[in-house]
């Protein structure tokens, strides 16, 4: 591409994922991972109430406020296991102009 194609691009005002940390991106796939291993469905996520990851979200947070850094039953981080609730909860909250 030239310069002037390059000057002329019209992207003001969108949004950049590529700000988003990496180290995010890849907690949240691990732990997409695991469930999709322990629950045999990779979508099978939709189908439960938001108020189960909202708990569920709480009981990973009241463990890492303990210094409980890793989730017993699966070994992974607590913390990776709150980005992957409020993920789920992000994607099934319905946002108005969002």
């Amino acid at each position: 591409m030239d310069a002037f194609s390059q000057a002329i691009k019209a992207d003001a005002g969108k949004y950049r994922p590529t700000l988003v940390p990496p180290s995010l991106v890849q907690a949240v796939a691990v732990i997409r991972e695991y469930g999709t291993a322990k629950y045999g469905d990779s979508e099978n996520w939709r189908q439960v109430d938001p108020q189960r990851y909202r708990d569920a979200l709480y009981r990973h947070l009241l463990a890492y406020l303990q210094d409980e850094k890793y989730d017993l039953e699966s070994g992974l981080p607590h913390l990776w296991h709150m980005a992957c609730n409020l993920a789920f909860l992000i994607e099934l909250e319905p946002t108005e102009g969002g």
